[in-house]
């Protein structure tokens, strides 16, 4: 595979789709470990991802995870040998984690604030501070008999949800230009464009501030959800985003979109994607159509995977 500037392997896409839930009794044990479901809990999930090197940048230092129930986008700092280090680690804790590969975990946002400070201390051991990277992220998981989606985010990787018809960025940024934004210094037009607007106040792996935030919300039939690195949000604006996930239906191919309107843009930054449907697999399914097994997913680690 090759980038749009015609180099080779900076790119990664690809696509998958898995009914979560109970499986009718005649069919085989799944993957993993079952964590245990619920009637009501059936959720069928399609889901696609894209990172590109961009226009600008020599490397590509962002890494994703996309193993469900767990999504994940890291965008490293630190540069050559050091922001690519950091992302990898990121995505490969979570990897290893009990999360991955388990159908509706009942996952708290304590548990997940250990795997991801288990990641923040793993970066900070092998770069020694000198390397840091961003996180954000769903997981699907069950709460009080029900699927849910919980989020999570250190920096300004952002998380959207267009659901019912209404489209919003889920995270909150940590990063200098938007504490001005909150404080009515700069508008959000002026934050696109400012000078500052590539720091950020929070990161795993260096710095005094790696506490994440988490948000826990209701799964809707039809819910689209977005990770993205800031290679996107930077380039695209929300109403382009929320334009291109209302009216390309697949949602690898809303990914292959994404990017590539940002590299339209310019792409000065990496950039990386990951797109997540959620519906009624009840309501929708084929009845011909097998029940499928966990999802092999994708992983990309801008490090090589050494």
């Amino acid at each position: 595979m090759t980038d749009q500037q015609g180099g080779p392997g900076p790119q990664a896409n690809g696509s998958h789709a898995v009914d979560v839930g109970p499986r009718p009794s005649s069919t085989s044990a799944p993957r993993q470990q079952d964590a245990g479901t619920a009637p009501g809990l059936d959720v069928r999930l399609t889901y696609g991802f894209g990172t590109d090197r961009g226009l600008r940048r020599e490397l590509n230092e962002d890494s994703f995870l996309a193993v469900e129930p767990i999504f994940a986008v890291a965008d490293g700092m630190g540069g050559h040998e050091a922001g690519e280090v950091a992302s990898s680690i990121c995505v490969r804790t979570l990897e290893a984690s009990s999360i991955a590969g388990t159908r509706l975990p009942r996952v708290t946002a304590a548990e997940l604030d250990d795997v991801i400070r288990q990641a923040h201390q793993s970066i900070r051991s092998e770069a020694g501070g000198h390397a840091g990277t961003t996180l954000t992220g769903v997981v699907l998981v069950e709460e009080s008999g029900a699927p849910a989606w919980l989020f999570f985010n250190v920096g300004d990787s952002r998380a959207y949800r267009l659901s019912s018809g209404t489209f919003g960025q889920i995270t909150v940024d940590h990063s200098e230009v938007q504490e001005l934004v909150d404080l009515g210094s700069i508008t959000e037009q002026e934050a696109r464009t400012h000078h500052r607007r590539h720091v950020v106040t929070r990161a795993l792996g260096t710095g005094d501030d790696a506490d994440p935030d988490f948000w826990l919300m209701p799964v809707e039939n039809r819910d689209r959800i977005l990770l993205c690195s800031d290679g996107l949000s930077g380039e695209v604006t929300d109403e382009d985003i929320h334009l291109i996930l209302e009216t390309v239906p697949d949602p690898q191919d809303a990914c292959d979109a994404l990017i590539a309107a940002a590299l339209r843009s310019g792409a000065r930054d990496n950039v990386t994607v990951i797109v997540v449907d959620a519906s009624d697999p009840t309501g929708d399914r084929d009845g011909d159509e097998p029940w499928s097994g966990a999802a092999a997913g994708g992983r990309f680690a801008a490090d090589g995977d050494r």
